[in-house]
């Protein structure tokens, strides 16, 4: 057994571990909540010391706060700010309601650390109190809320650039193929004829559109309810209070929320406490975000299909061998992969759309399954993305004989020959094309409907 030290809180004493950061409380919590292993992002606890630094500095200069103390819960915020006691955040991200374990964790982590740097030792109270001192001012239910935007922020603007380098891959790849006649389909089935630039270039332009979905949403993550404390009054925290958190937090972590960036105040503190739409805005564009991703994922394997029994349109990167028992088969494993991280953002919308739903009045108690989940698809679509763009997009090769013989293979090219045939005629050469087997571009040049010229005019006119 390791050395210990003795807390008390209103509901007793406990035996704390002598080196922890961490004090009573969240031994309790830890106790309580053995539920997953997981516990809080980084971007979270980076959020919160921003936090608890604002805070100490502002409680301070308002003569609320012994300078010495505010000086030490500052140092130990920089600390954590700097990366330093990550491995102190051990509270389960399925906790007690609104976040409270996961908040007191954080106080005590600044509370003991505070304490060291004045001289005493990790338990010493007196010194720095975790709820006196490093929670001045404050409540769980205005810090958490706020931490949680700042986090997102954060990992919004590390995913919209990733956005910004799959959608400049996709680009690259429509120019690259503008001139490869395809054919197209509609409900898995043959289709007039388009470039596989064209194609690519809806590709590409989905993701632009999702990207620019998610910045416009992530917007209301601005507005803080920071200062509201316990349910939007105010109360315990001084006047003036509010204003200022949000000057200095602006100041402290404005630069890692994106360029422009500019934090605001609620226009109306209870309705921040008691609302999290803001973030069912977010998640929903990052679904919709994937549903497009899945979308593409699945056509490029599609497209890739075979080698020899399939489409073969275009190639994937080998990446790795594709089967323990069949030599030689590679898989699309890269889009398959993004494919399953886009399932999985799907369904954390799905939680974060049923604790949104789950406020009561003045506050929305769900807040940690929400953090979680939305932290969590930031952090795995982004990491998937990156994969997908470097490991998968930039090295796709189109077989462009294959794609030009599908298009004169294609029953669809009945449709270019409605102009000079009409309707009817036009679809008594598909049906013959079918039945033969002969293709309908081989029937017209033999029917004398066309030429080849004509041909090569009516396929150049799909490469608009």
């Amino acid at each position: 057994m390791g050395q210990t030290r003795r807390e008390k809180d209103f509901l007793g004493e406990r035996d704390v571990p002598a080196e922890a950061y961490w004090g009573i409380q969240t031994l309790r919590a830890v106790e309580n909540f053995p539920v997953s292993g997981l516990r809080a992002h980084p971007a979270f606890v980076h959020a919160m010391a921003a936090i608890k630094k604002a805070a100490a500095q502002e409680n301070a200069d308002a003569g609320r706060l012994d300078p010495k103390i505010a000086a030490a819960i500052v140092r130990a915020a920089d600390e954590i700010l700097a990366g330093k006691w990550l491995d102190q955040f051990v509270v389960d991200a399925y906790q007690a309601g609104a976040g409270t374990s996961s908040h007191m964790n954080m106080n005590e982590v600044l509370a003991n650390r505070g304490a060291e740097i004045l001289g005493g030792r990790r338990g010493d109270y007196a010194l720095v109190h975790p709820n006196d001192h490093a929670n001045l001012g404050q409540s769980t239910n205005d810090v958490y809320p706020t931490a949680m935007r700042l986090a997102a922020l954060m990992l919004i603007e590390k995913l919209r650039p990733v956005l910004v380098s799959l959608h400049a891959a996709l680009e690259a790849k429509a120019a690259e193929f503008k001139d490869i006649v395809k054919s197209g389909r509609t409900h898995l089935r043959d289709a007039t004829p388009l470039t596989l630039g064209q194609e690519f270039g809806g590709y590409a332009e989905a993701v632009r559109r999702g990207e620019d979905f998610l910045r416009k949403s992530a917007e209301s993550l601005l507005d803080l309810g920071i200062g509201g404390t316990a349910v939007g009054t105010g109360v315990l925290a001084h006047a003036g209070y509010r204003e200022a958190m949000i000057r200095r937090l602006d100041a402290l972590i404005g630069s890692e929320l994106g360029p422009g960036v500019k934090l605001r105040a609620a226009r109306n503190m209870f309705e921040a406490m008691q609302s999290n739409a803001p973030f069912a805005l977010v998640s929903g564009a990052l679904r919709a975000l994937a549903l497009d991703l899945i979308r593409i994922a699945n056509d490029l394997r599609l497209l890739s299909s075979g080698p020899n029994t399939g489409l073969a349109e275009i190639e994937l990167p080998a990446v790795q061998p594709g089967s323990s028992i069949m030599p030689g088969k590679t898989n699309p494993v890269i889009a398959e992969a993004l494919t399953m991280v886009c399932f999985q953002v799907a369904g954390n919308d799905l939680a974060i759309s049923l604790a949104v739903q789950a406020g009561q009045l003045e506050l929305n108690v769900m807040m940690p399954v929400i953090n979680h989940n939305l932290l969590q698809s930031l952090e795995i679509l982004r990491n998937a993305v990156g994969a997908f763009t470097e490991r998968c997009v930039k090295g796709i090769s189109a077989d462009a004989e294959k794609c030009r013989a599908y298009a004169l293979k294609s029953s669809a090219l009945a449709t270019l020959l409605r102009p000079a045939l009409g309707y009817e005629k036009a679809a008594e050469l598909a049906r013959e094309a079918e039945r033969t087997g002969k293709s309908i571009a081989g029937l017209a040049l033999e029917k004398g409907v066309m030429t080849a010229e004509d041909l090569e005019k009516l396929l150049s006119h799909q490469k608009v």
